[in-house]
C-alpha cells in the first residue's frame, strides 16, 4: 500500500497539471472501489468547476474545487493517478476519468479496487473533511509532531513500537515499509514496548523518521509492486532499503543475518545485532 512518501510524490507530480484546470466531464467504469463511486453526483457537483488545490493528508489526496466541493482520494493497495491526453486508449482498470479543459484527463487506475474516491459537496466539505480526519494524528513534519509528543502518547503503552508508529491516530502516513526502515536506522527493536524507549531513543527515532521519509520522497517513493507516481514512473527508494525485505541477508551495518517475524500480522524485519530487544 502506498505510504506517505508515495502519496506525497503523486501529489507533487499532479499539482502543476491540475491547478486552475476546469473539469469538463466525468466518466466511470461502473465498478465499485472500496466504496461505491458516485459518478452521477460527481458530474453534478464538479463539472464546469475549477480545481484550486491538491494536498496530501496522511495517505490521502485532497482535491479542492473553486465552489468549495472536493474529493478525498485513497490509492488503496494498487491505485495510481496519472495525466493522459484525452482520447488516448484507456487501460483495463481505469475506473474514474476526469476530463479537463486543456484536453487532458486525470485517470484513477486501480486493479485491486481497494482505493476510494469520496465526493464532498460544497456544503458537506465545510465540516465533512475536518470530521473525516478528526481522529488522524499529526503529520510527521508538522510542528505538533515532536519528540515530546511521541513520548507522551507512548506513556504506559505496552504496544510494540513498530505498531505504535503505524497507528494513524498517533502519527499520519507511516506504514509497514517505512516503520521497518525507521526503526532499523534508529537501532531500536520493532517489538520493544513503545513506553520502554528512553528519551535519547525517541530523539534518535524522531530524527530517523524525518530523514527516512524525506529521503524516500526525494527518491520518488518506493515501488514494491504496483506503485507508480503521477508520471507513470516508479520510485526507487527501494534501492536504499537497509532492512525491509532482506531476511536471511547480512546486515549492512554489523554483518549479522537479518531476521523476519510478524507483528500485528505484518512482515517485520530486524537485525538481532543492531536492534536489541532491551534498552541500552
Amino acid at each position: 500500500m502506498p505510504e506517505l512518501p508515495e502519496v506525497e510524490v503523486t501529489c507533487q507530480g499532479l499539482l502543476p497539471h491540475l491547478m486552475e484546470r476546469r473539469i469538463i466531464a466525468v466518466c466511470c467504469s461502473g465498478k465499485n472501489l472500496r466504496f461505491p463511486v458516485g459518478c452521477k453526483a460527481m458530474r453534478t457537483e464538479l463539472c464546469d468547476d475549477r480545481i484550486t488545490g491538491l494536498t496530501r493528508r496522511a495517505k490521502y489526496l485532497l482535491l479542492r474545487m473553486e465552489s468549495g466541493a472536493g474529493l478525498i482520494i485513497h490509492l488503496g493497495m494498487s491505485g495510481n493517478l496519472g495525466i493522459f491526453a484525452a482520447g488516448t486508449a484507456q487501460k483495463k482498470h481505469d475506473h474514474v476519468c476526469w476530463l479537463l479543459d486543456n484536453n487532458t484527463e486525470l485517470r484513477f487506475n486501480d486493479p485491486r479496487r481497494f482505493g476510494a474516491v469520496l465526493l464532498f459537496t460544497a456544503e458537506e466539505a465545510k465540516t465533512g473533511v475536518k470530521q473525516f480526519f478528526a481522529a488522524t494524528g499529526p503529520e510527521p513534519f508538522s510542528r505538533s509532531c515532536s519528540v515530546v509528543y511521541l513520548m507522551q502518547r507512548a506513556g504506559g503503552r505496552k504496544q510494540a513500537v513498530k505498531q505504535y508508529l503505524m497507528d494513524s491516530h498517533v502519527v499520519a502516513g507511516i506504514g509497514n515499509i517505512y516503520a521497518n526502515e525507521i526503526l532499523f536506522r534508529s537501532r531500536i527493536h520493532p517489538a520493544r514496548a513503545a513506553s520502554s524507549l528512553t528519551e535519547r531513543e525517541w530523539k534518535q527515532l524522531f530524527r530517523s523518521m524525518r530523514k527516512t521519509l524525506t529521503h524516500a520522497i526525494s527518491c520518488g517513493g518506493s515501488t514494491i509492486s504496483d506503485f507508480a507516481g503521477a508520471s507513470g514512473e516508479g520510485g526507487y527508494f527501494q534501492m536504499n532499503f537497509l532492512i525491509y525485505g532482506k531476511a536471511g541477508q547480512a546486515c549492512s551495518q554489523c554483518g549479522e543475518y537479518v531476521e523476519k517475524t510478524k507483528l500485528g500480522g505484518r512482515a517485520t524485519f530486524f537485525c538481532p545485532g543492531c536492534q536489541l530487544e532491551y534498552s541500552r
